[in-house]
């Protein structure tokens, strides 16, 4: 079970970390029309939130390393992505769908939120 829960944790590292430096990079410009001049306050808290993505990639590394003596913080950060997912899911709900990949990524954060909260249930 330790493995299983290392691998899925590690997978979650890894997209935490492209995804943080990819946005922390690009900001919120590229994802507004052409028209619109850049918005400072929103690419302030796209790139405040996007740290926050980044800096999670690493608690999840240290998590991976040290997965053998952790049981609660397991749980917390299997938690965390789950509603990373249901965040997207809401999103969809209130906005509409942001395009198949998004709908994809959002089934596929809320599935390893829940297989990491189960497989520490299980361990």
């Amino acid at each position: 079970m330790e493995l299983a829960i290392s691998i899925l944790l590690s997978i979650v590292a890894l997209i935490c970390f492209a995804g943080g430096i990819n946005l922390l990079l690009k900001g919120a410009y590229p994802f507004l029309p052409e028209s619109i001049l850049p918005q400072r306050i929103l690419d302030n808290l796209v790139r405040f939130l996007s740290g926050i993505y980044f800096g999670f990639s690493f608690l999840l590394a240290w998590a991976v390393f040290q997965v053998h003596q952790q049981n609660e913080l397991i749980y917390f950060l299997g938690i965390i992505v789950a509603f990373s997912g249901l965040g997207r899911l809401y999103s969809r709900v209130k906005v509409g769908s942001a395009g198949k990949y998004f709908d994809f990524v959002m089934v596929l954060e809320i599935a390893l939120g829940a297989a990491i909260v189960l497989l520490q249930y299980f361990r």
